[in-house]
């Protein structure tokens, strides 16, 4: 079924692209009218085009226009002037759809041409990224296109406050990471008058950057505001003094891929004559089998410098997809606690979930999305069944010449990191730069001693040293540099 599938969209697609070329070379038409345009007609060109939208005229009949303006906005504002293959992945993310980009093709320029005519409508368009940074970087970078066009453009980061959020919310288009996005709309639902709701203007169009790692896996995560409970810690330390004296396999069993523990007879008999109880499944003692479990959860599925680290007392989590870490996150239902006590570290208060919303769900509310990534055709039957999303390829601008060789599969782990020494120190030697990716804080600092031993220079680049970030990245390209980073 999945074959077919692929087979219909592949041909849907083709016929698609087709279309899309006629409009590029209406557009490329225009380019000697807009080119002989003095810069102070493109802010009037525009605000006319909002006019005639305001009149009833489909955004798709002002598609051509609208990007030929803002192609030339962005040769005069920043010096870049979009391909016709960009123009194409303007066109798809306005149908609302996903439009698959090799890496170094523009996906950050290509999105002005969709933002800028989905501006026309005044209702804003959110531009999601996967961190801060990005967020940032983008919008000061696409800034002076947007403005070249009598537009505006704000950004959301961690730490602003609401006016700051409300004032870049009003901008023509807005950048900003998915949770703040998600946490932003849970506030609002929770505010108590309409003033103080930042996202006053709803959810009109989103177009979401690494678009297969935000709503594909991340699709399930939840974002949640919570508030501390009225509850006494003392349990949690005395659960976590129980289950370290619990054998595996005789009082309880640990299920990996659930990521849950659960108590066996025996365990459950050893537990009521530690804690000195009749039944922990009394009326009054019902708590206990909660806590155990998450103390065993806590024990046996939570790795210190994988799931999360220590640092100033606290336990910080590390996000599982960016490898960065989350301050002031905490995980619910008394699993941070249980960790804070396996940790030997003050253990606060429980949180009580305010309000909640998954990741799918909320980018759903939205009335038209799109995304962009340099790898969405491997989950294009998820992406439909799911968002209702195609997924178009777009040609390259030029040909490709990156070479990709089969995947290597050991037996073992100890052979996989045998032969990754083992190239490593082979490639160094020709002096190229060299990218070792890895899945956890774990990995990275075990493959890092194993470079060590041989005598390799190299930086790892994991939640651990996210302050020295910048420099690492900056010098990682440089000859002979070794550079470890998590995800």
């Amino acid at each position: 079924m999945a074959g077919l599938l692929s087979r219909i969209f592949g041909d849907a697609n083709e016929r698609n692209l087709r279309a899309l070329r006629q409009v590029v070379a209406r557009i490329n038409a225009r380019d000697a009218e807009a080119k002989g345009l003095p810069d102070s007609a493109f802010p009037e060109r525009f605000a006319a085009l909002r006019e005639r939208r305001k009149g009833g005229a489909p955004l798709d009949t002002l598609i051509e226009e609208s990007f030929a303006l803002t192609r030339e906005a962005a040769r005069r504002a920043i010096g870049l002037r979009p391909f016709d293959v960009q123009l194409i992945g303007g066109m798809v993310l306005h149908q609302g759809k996903i439009a698959e980009m090799a890496t170094g093709e523009g996906k950050t320029l290509v999105a002005t041409l969709p933002v800028a005519l989905n501006a026309l409508d005044g209702k804003g368009v959110h531009l999601i990224t996967v961190n801060d940074y990005l967020a940032r970087r983008d919008c000061e970078w696409m800034g002076p296109v947007y403005r070249f066009l009598g537009m505006k453009a704000g950004a959301i980061q961690a730490d602003m406050d609401p006016s700051a959020r409300r004032e870049a919310y009003a901008c023509d288009v807005t950048y900003g990471t998915n949770s703040e996005f998600g946490f932003d709309y849970l506030r609002d639902n929770m505010a108590v008058r309409r003033e103080d709701q930042v996202q006053q203007r709803g959810r009109h169009y989103a177009i979401v950057d690494e678009v297969d790692s935000i709503l594909i896996d991340e699709a399930r995560t939840p974002l949640i505001i919570s508030g501390p409970a009225e509850e006494s810690t003392d349990k949690y330390a005395m659960a976590d003094q129980v289950a370290r004296r619990l054998t595996p396999g005789e009082h309880f069993e640990i299920k990996e891929k659930e990521h849950h523990a659960i108590l066996l007879e025996d365990g459950i008999h050893r537990i009521e004559k530690e804690l000195g109880v009749e039944s922990m499944y009394a009326e009054l003692e019902m708590d206990w089998p909660h806590h155990i479990e998450q103390a065993l959860r806590a024990s046996h599925l939570y790795r210190r410098d994988k799931e999360y680290v220590v640092q100033d007392g606290e336990v910080i989590i590390v996000d599982e997809f960016t490898g960065r870490l989350q301050p002031g996150r905490r995980w619910s239902e008394g699993l941070h606690q249980a960790i804070e006590a396996k940790e030997k570290l003050r253990i606060k208060r429980e949180n009580q979930t305010l309000a909640t919303v998954t990741i799918q769900n909320f980018f759903k509310m939205y009335g038209k999305l799109s995304g962009m990534t340099g790898t969405a055709s491997t989950e294009a039957d998820e992406f439909h069944k799911i968002y209702r999303l195609e997924v178009v390829v777009i040609p390259t601008n030029r040909p490709m010449r990156r070479i990709s060789h089969q995947d290597k599969i050991f037996r073992t782990a100890k052979e996989k990191y045998e032969a990754i020494e083992e190239e490593v120190a082979r490639v160094h030697e020709s002096g190229r730069p060299i990218l070792l990716g890895t899945t956890s804080i774990e990995n990275s600092e075990m493959l890092s001693g194993r470079l060590k031993r041989r005598g390799i220079p190299h930086e790892v680049l994991n939640a651990k040293q996210h302050a020295r970030e910048a420099q690492i990245v900056a010098e990682a390209g440089e000859k002979g540099r070794v550079t470890i980073a998590t995800n």
